[in-house]
């Protein structure tokens, strides 16, 4: 259950149960770096952010078992780089005076596979400006050893996103992490530590830690709170996307959108919690904002996480095990650019890729991936010659670095096979000016499946206790969850024509929307109520012929969608543009579609 204010909304409470108040400071490596000084300068109690992602947990995995590799074979040099957000210090470091002198608190994954050593950096950053403050890490999220052992004993690790088992999937895994909770940042918190950092904890863990620290809630039985806690943190996690990015009605927000603020959420001691934002910022706080990140990467009305889990339809909660992530190498991939100009797009860009296909020749036929795509249109009478140029992407992927007959993705190599074709192309195409993503480069693919919270050594240290550690036991009443939640089209279907005359247009035009990735899988939500049919005719080409799974939330008037295996195995190894996501939801507000007329009156997004 959440509640929501609009931004400069004031509250006053007294006593123990005053809210918590949880500033929001990142929500990716990619935010902006002002954030924890800024927020520093605010009345808040606690600043939380999440650095990491599967993209990050993925790349910094492979690295640590390669710097592993090289240490065992005397090739690692003294000191590598560090297996954690390279940008958190810079974001941190400016904020920590105000942070000293106010006591606020910090909690962040910035840690990814390498707390140990972000923790010590903070920590010499802190003596280097003079300041005590204590610092605590959080541990156990690196399960490896874990997963081998269990695979050796016949564990099946099946997938969340196909349901099939990791024996048929094609890759051996490198490095696994599991997704902790809140509980050990709490836990920490409440035995002095000012910074708390952590490895990969749920996006959402450190503000249900901040809940449990501020509120005392027992894990064993305060579910209701726990889990108003968990939407709160889901709300914030991903910074200005509850004040206005990625919002589908950003036009309204055009003047302040040069600086969006930063959320501040307002926990309290019964779970529900109260939106604001920075003073003298940009963007908004509003139900359109909250409710377009609440629809964001959630795979259906029960929200998992470590903790407890949330039913967004109601407030029935309960506990459920970690989520899972594995790295497996994937092998590499490489692209090629040709842009083609003018007429008959589809001919000519058939006409380059049977020319491509015959010079790789059997060296094709060792790809795992050869995906040709035009994107882009030529208009009516176009006004100048770049409008009428497309880019028409040749994207290739292979286990092997080295194919047949001395063929290679080293340059020349496939690169050759796209520049080989230059005197014999098609009128209006020419070659791109930068070939360097012509070169073969390694990729990983990633694998997302559950692990039994049993099996997870979650602990906290203390360095300033000598290196003291604090276990952290999984909650005394755990459940289990199916794979698949709860699907239901809606129960009162109402005919088109009963609203009477309809303009034919975007659908975006009258509805909003967001959507993003979990592995695979897409999801996107919308505020309005469409029908699985309706969806899968929208995807159009896009289907893929994936299971989608739909849910209401009636309290906001929306409908979400999960659309199974979506996303051509997500960021790290897909051939698609839309490597987040985050693209679903324009993509089907674009489509035509019938709009009542009554509802255009209303005015259009």
């Amino acid at each position: 259950m959440a509640t929501f204010r609009r931004e400069k909304c004031t509250i006053n409470i007294t006593g123990t149960n005053r809210a918590v108040r949880i500033a929001g400071a990142s929500g990716g490596f990619s935010d902006r770096q002002r954030a924890i000084s800024s927020l520093a300068r605010l009345d808040v109690d606690i600043i939380v952010g999440d650095w990491l992602s599967e993209c990050t947990m993925t790349l910094h995995g492979a690295q640590k078992m390669e710097n592993e590799k090289l240490r065992a074979e005397g090739r690692l040099m003294e000191q590598p780089a560090g297996l954690f957000d390279p940008t958190f210090i810079e974001n941190l470091s400016p904020a920590l005076p105000d942070i000293a002198r106010k006591s606020i608190k910090v909690a962040v994954n910035a840690g990814a596979c390498d707390a140990k050593l972000l923790a010590r950096t903070v920590e010499n950053e802190v003596k280097r400006r003079g300041l005590d403050l204590k610092v605590a890490y959080v541990e156990g999220d690196e399960v490896t050893d874990v997963v081998n052992r269990l695979i050796k004993g016949g564990e099946k690790f099946t997938s969340l996103m196909t349901g099939k088992d990791l024996k048929d999937w094609e890759y051996t895994p490198i490095y696994a992490q599991c997704y902790l909770g809140g509980a050990g940042i709490a836990e920490a918190l409440k035995n002095g530590a000012d910074i708390v950092v952590c490895g990969r904890v749920a996006d959402a863990a450190p503000a249900v830690g901040a809940g449990m620290w501020w509120h005392d809630w027992n894990r064993d039985k305060d579910f209701d709170a726990i889990a108003g806690g968990l939407i709160c943190g889901h709300l914030i996690e991903c910074s200005a996307y509850v004040t206005g990015g990625y919002f589908f009605g950003f036009k309204r927000l055009m003047d302040g959108c040069a600086n969006l603020g930063f959320p501040i959420a307002e926990l309290f001691a019964d779970g529900h919690c109260a939106i604001n934002k920075e003073p003298d910022t940009g963007g908004k706080v509003s139900i359109g904002t909250v409710a377009s990140q609440l629809l964001y990467e959630i795979q259906g009305p029960l929200y998992y996480g470590s903790d407890v889990t949330a039913n967004i339809e109601g407030v029935v909660m309960t506990e459920e095990g970690n989520d899972l992530g594995m790295t497996a190498i994937g092998g590499y991939q490489a692209e090629f650019h040709v842009y083609i100009c003018g007429l008959d797009l589809e001919a000519k860009a058939e006409w380059v890729e049977k020319q491509i296909r015959h010079s790789a020749g059997d060296a094709a036929k060792e790809l795992s991936c050869s995906k040709f795509s035009l994107n882009g249109y030529c208009p009516d009478n176009p006004r100048n010659q770049d409008v009428a140029t497309c880019d028409l992407r040749i994207f290739v992927q292979t286990k092997n670095k080295k194919l047949v007959d001395k063929s290679t993705l080293d340059v020349p190599g496939f690169n050759r096979w796209c520049m080989d074709n230059g005197l014999q192309g098609c009128p209006g195409w020419t070659l791109g000016n930068d070939q360097r993503q012509s070169e073969g480069k390694i990729y990983y693919e990633y694998y997302v499946s559950l692990l039994p919270q049993s099996e997870v050594q979650h602990r906290v240290v203390f360095p300033w206790l000598g290196g003291n550690t604090l276990d952290v036991k999984p909650c005394a009443n755990m459940k289990v969850y199916p794979r698949d939640q709860p699907s239901y089209e809606t129960s009162n279907p109402v005919n088109l024509k009963s609203f009477g005359p309809t303009t034919r247009g975007p659908m975006g035009w009258v509805v909003g929307g967001r959507s993003g990735d979990k592995a695979s899988d897409a999801n996107v939500g919308f505020i309005s109520l469409l029908t699985i049919p309706k969806i899968q005719y929208l995807l159009d080409e896009e289907y893929k012929g994936g299971k989608i799974e739909r849910f209401e939330i009636p309290g906001i008037r929306a409908v979400h969608f999960l659309l199974r295996d979506h996303l051509d195995r997500g960021f790290n190894s897909t051939s698609t543009y839309d490597t987040l996501g985050k693209n679903v939801c324009e993509y089907l507000r674009s489509k035509w579609v019938d709009i009542p007329n009554k509802f255009l009156a209303r005015g259009r997004f």
